[in-house]
Order: C-alpha cells, then structure tokens, then sequence
C-alpha cells in the first residue's frame, strides 16, 4: 500500500495536531475564570443560609416558646404577684398582657387576646368614620365563618354582631368581646398563673431558660394492674 504523504501530500498531519491542542488549551482557558467563581458562589450561599438561620430564630422567638415568656421584660416579683390578684390587673399593665399574650400562643389560642385588644383599639376611634374599616377587619379576621383567627362564640352573640356590622357604632363588638373576656378568664387565665413561667417570676427566677412543656397524664399505674403482657408482638 502507497504512503498517503505521497498521495496527498498537501495533507499536513503536524498542522492538524496543533488545531487539536490549540482547541484543548483554549477550552481550559475558558474553564479557569468559571473555576474561580466557585468560592464567590459558595461564600454567597454561606451568607444565604446564615440569613436562613437567623429568620428562623426570629420567628422562634416571635411566636413565644415557654422558656421565653418573659424573657424581654424585666418585672419584679412584686409586680408579678399583682398579677395574680385579678384579670384586669393583668390586661392593664403592658407587661402582664405581653406576658399572657405570649402563654397564649403556647397553647395556640392567641386569637383571643388578639380579638379583644383590636376591640379595645375599635374603643378608642375619634369619629364615626374611623368605625366602619376598622370593624369590617376585626368581623372578616375574627368573628364570621371560617375567619383566620376565628374565636369561639355562641350562637346569638354571634348574629346580633353580624347585624350590626352594616352600621357600626363603638359598642358594636361589646357583646363578642366580653364573651371572649369572660372565657380567657376562667380558663386560660388560671392556667397562666399555674405556668413555670409565671411561677419563676414570682419567685424572682431567671425566666430566660427553657422549661420543658409537661404531656398531659392519660392514665396511671393502676389501669396496668391484673394486665399480662403479650409477648407474641415482638
């Protein structure tokens, strides 16, 4: 067989070689700036996940965990204790009803106070004109079906307030809110004096570490007694 250089000798072998490497070099040119971006990127996510943390423990805290009740006031025992003395005591001081607020979302009942501070707000318009946007919020966020922090309320409490809507006046939420006075007050209100939180205050105790949330007792050694254990289940 002929020698392909003879045949066609304008074939240039060598000049091929170069195009190919000329063509890897340059691909690896183009790969190094993008090698280089690498730690700009993952510093950047660093950063990102850092902000994801910090948002995170933001809204911990926003939603009141038990250990941090009270964390952001500074009360005394003595002033704790005036707490105990009534209902209203506590709702009249800005730190007891801070107090109480964050106990509440501990036990995911939040909507309550909510509902009775906007209606206290809904007290303190100046003119009839004020009245109306403020009363359709409070009804369309709490009061009618389905509302996102609907409260608990009977039945005519309820309809009368939905008839009043059209044209509200400053007792219009009267009826609703004192309901929902009445029922903060003997049931969650007894619980929060009961709380660890409140407790360590009264006793001067550093509220800012976490108390461990107790589960509830279902049931007690003597429903086991005369029971056999079934070994067959493992």
């Amino acid at each position: 067989m002929e020698n392909p250089l003879l045949l066609f000798p304008q074939l240039n072998i060598s000049a091929s070689k170069d195009k190919s490497y000329y063509k890897v070099m340059k691909s690896t040119i183009k790969e190094e700036p993008h090698k280089a971006s690498k730690p700009g990127a993952k510093q950047k996510r660093n950063r990102l996940s850092l902000l994801l943390q910090k948002s995170e423990f933001q809204e911990g805290d926003r939603l009141g965990k038990p250990g941090n009740l009270t964390k952001a006031a500074s009360v005394s025992p003595e002033e704790a204790v005036k707490w105990g003395e009534s209902f209203d005591k506590l709702l009249s001081e800005k730190a007891g009803l801070d107090a109480f607020t964050k106990f509440l979302k501990t036990e995911f009942s939040e909507e309550n106070i909510e509902f009775w501070i906007a209606c206290e707000d809904y007290k303190k318009s100046k003119t009839a004109h004020e009245l109306l946007p403020k009363a359709k919020t409070i009804y369309e966020t709490f009061i009618q079906k389905d509302a996102p922090k609907e409260v608990n309320l009977d039945f005519q409490t309820k309809e009368v307030t939905s008839q009043n809507i059209e044209q509200p006046i400053i007792t219009t939420f009267d009826a609703a809110q004192n309901t929902v006075y009445r029922l903060m007050e003997q049931d969650s209100y007894p619980r929060f004096l009961r709380s660890d939180p409140y407790l360590n205050l009264v006793k001067g105790r550093n509220p800012s570490r976490p108390t461990l949330r107790r589960r509830s007792r279902s049931f007690t050694v003597n429903d086991f007694q005369g029971v056999r254990p079934d070994f067959t289940i493992w």
